[in-house]
């Protein structure tokens, strides 16, 4: 749906040289938002830049009807949108794509590189943490961002998580999908033999948000330990509502047919047994 929606914030978090900010919108948004899902939105009064901006929701408040948006300066756009102030209005069409499949039970593995740790916010405040059990692993540059990115959130939640930064500022040295890996064979020598395949165990599931490369080895570390996994994908978008075109990714049906979705519509979420990566095609 198209809104025009009160900001209720707008303003760089965390160390100024990452150029992060957290946008707060007040709107009926809220009532309709689910974890996963993004906002097309509308970042200048003129038509430079002519197209909106799609940005995932990292939080929502249905008491308080407001989302929250996490987003880093990257170009014009975004530059603009830094410009918009408390008490302006700014149109919006959403809440827009699939959402995240919310876990009643089990366990579940949250993997994030960089700023794709926005998405898995609202994720995780909509889990039921008294009934399912959270392990979150957040890869990024360095330790500058990663704190100025939502670290002190993650520490308020008293979510489990481990890190991982490129320089070894912080958590361990190199990528993120490391973490992950030594977390599935440790799981694995640590559980019965003849239920190493998940069988028999809690429901164990994961979520991830990232680049791509960073996706795929997600992915196909999960298929060896059959883990069911959903990505959320990121593409440019131009209409944000399928009618272009302009955010296919392919995908493998049953009995290995390839086809074309919009990341737009029928997702960002996929299923990531289903997505086909470049290399593969």
């Amino acid at each position: 749906m198209y809104l025009k929606v009160r900001v209720i914030e707008n303003r760089f978090v965390g160390h100024p040289s990452q150029k992060i900010y957290r946008l707060v919108l007040s709107g009926q948004l809220a009532l309709k938002a689910k974890p996963g899902q993004f906002i097309h939105l509308r970042v200048a009064e003129s038509h430079d830049p002519l197209l909106r901006r799609p940005l995932s929701i990292a939080g929502i408040d249905r008491e308080q009807e407001t989302i929250t948006i996490y987003y880093r300066l990257m170009g014009k756009g975004t530059e603009a949108l830094s410009q918009i102030r408390e008490n302006d209005y700014i149109s919006v069409i959403g809440p827009l794509g699939t959402s995240f499949t919310l876990a009643q039970k089990g366990e579940i593995l949250l993997i994030a590189g960089g700023i794709g740790i926005f998405p898995l916010f609202s994720l995780l405040e909509a889990i039921d943490r008294t009934k399912v059990q959270v392990k979150l692993f957040w890869g990024g540059e360095h330790k500058l961002f990663l704190e100025s990115a939502g670290l002190n959130y993650l520490q308020k939640l008293g979510i489990d998580y481990e890190l991982a930064t490129m320089d070894g500022s912080l958590g361990h040295k190199g990528l993120v999908t490391d973490l992950l890996q030594g977390y599935l064979e440790k799981r694995a020598l640590n559980s019965n033999p003849a239920l190493q395949s998940n069988r028999g165990l809690a429901p164990l599931s994961a979520a991830a948000c990232g680049p791509k490369g960073m996706l795929q080895a997600v992915v196909n570390l999960c298929k060896q330990h059959e883990i069911p996994v959903e990505v959320s994908l990121e593409e440019r978008m131009a209409c944000g509502v399928g009618a272009c075109l302009g955010c296919v990714c392919t995908v493998r049906e049953e009995g290995g047919i390839l086809r074309r979705k919009r990341v737009c519509k029928e997702g960002p979420i996929f299923a990531g047994e289903e997505v086909v990566w470049d290399d593969e095609i």
